[in-house]
C-alpha cells in the first residue's frame, strides 16, 4: 500500500499494550502505532537511525541522557546505537515512527 489515512487506519496488536500497522520498503519502515496508558520501555539501541512524530497524547521519551515530555506535533530523532527508551501516563499515545531498514541487527 502506498498511503494512508490515519484516521481511518486499522491498527493490529504487536505486542501487549502497542498496536501497530507497518510499511516495509527496501529501506525504510514506516509504523504508525498506539501504545497503551501506562505501558514503560525502558531502554534498548539498536544499529539504525529512527524518527517520529506524536500524533496523539503524551508520552515522555528519552535518547541518551536528554529526556523530553512529547505531545502531539512534537518529533523526535534517535540516533543508530543511541540508548532510548519512553513511558507513556494516564492516555493512549499515538506515534508516526520512521527508521532505515536494518533491522536485522537489532540490539536489545
Amino acid at each position: 500500500m502506498s498511503f494512508w489515512n490515519l484516521g481511518t487506519l486499522k491498527l493490529e496488536q504487536f505486542r501487549p499494550g502497542i498496536m501497530s500497522k507497518a510499511e516495509i520498503g527496501d529501506n525504510l519502515i514506516m509504523v504508525c502505532m498506539r501504545i497503551d496508558l501506562g505501558r514503560e520501555d525502558t531502554g534498548h539501541e539498536h544499529s539504525f537511525d529512527q524518527c517520529g512524530i506524536v500524533l496523539e497524547g503524551q508520552i515522555e521519551m528519552f535518547v541518551g541522557q536528554e529526556r523530553r515530555l512529547l505531545n502531539a506535533n512534537d518529533c523526535y530523532f534517535i540516533p543508530s546505537g543511541r540508548r532510548h527508551g519512553w513511558k507513556t501516563f494516564d492516555r493512549p499515545v499515538k506515534l508516526l515512527d520512521v527508521s532505515s531498514k536494518s533491522m536485522s541487527s537489532a540490539v536489545s
